[in-house]
């Protein structure tokens, strides 16, 4: 007899993206190449000049070692120079845990505000891996829906209702992953003032704020008197410097919060390894210009796609885009999201994901990333949209 897992995380789903990427494994060769919309990841490469400074210093032996916790003070300080021209924020290094990926930054940031039981109100659709997450702790998502017609935008009324005596948190993502909307700076203040009324935590998951076109500014919740009272920031330069594999993530609060989050970042991680951490102190003090063309470039991605998406004809409809990505509803009747990304995956050779692994009732939805798809291979990706057989 094998040994039982724990039932929280025998019910939740396997990660979506190891799901669709076996599906390829299983598909007849018709000589097409796949074309992948599927995973979020830049098809760049880092900085030459980042990645030439990082093999001069990878032989130091002070690079295999420990770090303090939340990071070398170097390091943070240069991320708070960094916030102060993103973000017009006066930061200390206190405020600033370095994490490995965005995706510890949550986790450091829910089970420093949560445990079984509570609750965290969710704009949907979500990232797949936020719920997951919860439903894994014993913590209940409790998910604010999708409305088309607003294109994915957060509604701080709708989610002011979702709250109880259970809450701890509402948890938004903007620039979205899946839906590419761009909360406007107003809205994310109307949900910290809803936070602040209830208090509760506004938990802000910014990994693609550096893709909102134009470089604006994303928010002035760091002008705030007293912000980190209410507001825990999520970040990520993993994208903003294609420096996904090292995982450089981190977690912004005020000190207070961060002093209790490192409890759990020490027996989770220890520390961001030192290599990364360089990588990222790098990129924030030379690479604002790299930054800026890549932005323009996915923003250009975008607009191409859009433009050719939307062009009558398609019996796709693109329901929500921005930044990285692009959110579509599917035209079959009484099918799933996840059986028309297997067919599109057979019949087109085009991968993406389902609608329902980010969210209940989202079966008529796909999601669709720009991060691997060249402005030359946009129009022969749509035109095998318009061309599946309805």
């Amino acid at each position: 007899m094998s040994m039982k897992v724990s039932p929280l995380i025998s019910n939740v789903h396997f990660p979506p993206i190891s799901e669709v990427k076996r599906w390829l494994i299983e598909r007849p060769d018709d000589g097409r190449e796949m074309i992948d919309l599927c995973q979020a990841v830049p098809d760049y490469a880092p900085a030459p000049d980042l990645t030439e400074h990082l093999a001069r210093i990878v032989n130091d032996p002070q690079m295999s070692k420990y770090s303090p916790d939340e990071g070398l003070p170097e390091v943070r300080e240069a991320v708070c120079d960094y916030y102060g021209r993103k973000y017009g924020a006066e930061l200390l290094p206190d405020n600033v845990c370095l994490t490995i990926g965005a995706s510890q930054a949550f986790w450091l940031a829910i089970v420093t505000l949560c445990h079984a039981g509570d609750e965290v109100v969710v704009q949907a659709p979500y990232y797949f891996d936020h719920p997951m997450a919860l439903d894994i702790l014993g913590i209940r998502g409790v998910y604010a829906p999708f409305v088309e017609a607003d294109g994915g935008l957060p509604n701080p009324a709708t989610i002011e209702r979702l709250i109880s005596a259970r809450t701890r948190a509402i948890l938004v993502v903007s620039p979205s992953n899946p839906t590419g909307a761009i909360a406007p700076p107003d809205t994310l203040h109307e949900l910290f003032e809803v936070a602040r009324r209830h208090n509760i935590a506004l938990i802000l998951d910014e990994t693609y704020n550096e893709f909102i076109p134009g470089g604006l500014r994303p928010h002035e919740l760091f002008g705030i008197p007293d912000w980190g009272d209410h507001f825990v920031q999520i970040a990520s330069f993993g994208k903003t410097y294609a420096l996904t594999g090292y995982r450089a993530g981190l977690l912004t609060a005020s000190e207070q919060f961060i002093h209790h989050a490192l409890k759990a970042q020490d027996t989770m991680a220890v520390c961001q390894p030192r290599i990364t951490q360089h990588a990222v102190r790098y990129g924030v003090e030379h690479l604002d210009g790299w930054v800026s063309a890549n932005r323009d470039m996915m923003t250009r991605r975008h607009d191409l796609f859009r433009a050719e998406f939307t062009r009558p004809g398609n019996p796709f409809h693109l329901a929500a885009s921005g930044a990285f990505f692009a959110w579509i509803r599917h035209p079959f009747e009484n099918c799933t999201g996840r059986q028309i990304a297997r067919r599109l995956v057979d019949e087109a050779a085009l991968l993406c994901l389902p609608g329902e692994v980010f969210g209940p009732g989202l079966e008529g939805y796909l999601r669709l990333a720009f991060g691997n798809i060249r402005e030359e291979a946009i129009p022969e990706a749509v035109r095998r949209f318009r061309e599946m057989m309805v």
